[in-house]
């Protein structure tokens, strides 16, 4: 049995009722952690991660508003992968939720919404619903999201992605899309089809692999500052020390007097 498959097990058998259902973590160490992307509606907050049986340190939690993804390059998607890359994430799961505020935002209600805030319609993107991923249906955000992470290229063929519901009012887990099945079967790098302008000799990955990067942390850049050279013409000479400034004496201490 694959991870998943006793999650769902598990899960089900505990809402019917079942005191023993569980999950032998122990059996499943080469599956774990499970980088987790929801919503990040407040109700969530008490089912996650034990819904899924998982203990803190077998889930990688990332939320986002409406568990939206919009690209394959996405900066959730980007998140994703840096958490299998860097935490050792195993399998993502997409998990959307019953009752989700978004499908019942209108794009009207939604300028309506940030205009009392503050923020005006000219402030906006044009296109709203392409900008904030505005969806309609919970069920087909999450099979949107799940196919988008799967074309990424930052994300490995070998990691399954899996799409889950969960109700909010009782806990109950339904898969949606099964990761297993399409395992091993990643789509083609954007970056390998990506040709360079004037030049027809091989992809833009072929042709990547042919430079040397710096060997630099991430955000190492933008901790440190820019290093400026010094100027060629001399520096003047610096000014005098001012002279030292006399101590300002401490004032005696005041003595309290009791009575009139």
């Amino acid at each position: 049995m694959r991870l998943f498959d006793a999650i769902i097990n598990a899960n089900h058998r505990a809402l019917s009722g079942d005191q023993t259902a569980g999950i032998h973590l122990g059996d499943y160490a080469a599956e774990l952690p499970v980088v987790a992307m929801t919503c990040i509606d407040p109700r969530l907050n008490r089912l996650f991660p034990g819904v899924l049986g998982l203990t803190a340190e077998s889930f990688i939690w990332l939320r986002n508003a409406g568990n939206i993804i919009t690209d394959p390059l996405s900066s959730m998607t980007r998140s994703l992968a840096l958490a299998c890359a860097v935490k050792g994430g195993r399998e993502i799961a997409i998990i959307g939720h019953t009752d989700c505020a978004i499908t019942r935002t209108s794009i009207a209600e939604l300028i309506e919404k940030f205009r009392v805030i503050g923020v005006d319609r000219t402030q906006l993107p044009l296109n709203l619903t392409e900008y904030f991923g505005v969806f309609s249906s919970e069920r087909q955000n999450v099979i949107q999201s799940v196919d988008y992470v799967r074309r990424s290229p930052l994300i490995s063929p070998r990691v399954p992605v899996q799409g889950l519901m969960v109700d909010t009012a009782t806990g109950n887990l339904e898969w949606v899309v099964n990761g297993y099945d399409a395992v091993g079967k990643g789509a083609a790098s954007f970056f390998t089809q990506m040709p360079e302008i004037g030049d027809t000799s091989g992809s833009l990955g072929e042709r990547m692999g042919e430079f040397k990067f710096p060997d630099v942390k991430i955000g190492e850049t933008a901790a440190k500052p820019a290093v400026v050279s010094a100027p060629s013409v001399p520096l003047p000479p610096p000014p005098n020390p001012p002279a030292p400034k006399k101590p300002i004496p401490v004032p005696p201490p005041i003595h309290m007097k009791h009575g009139l």
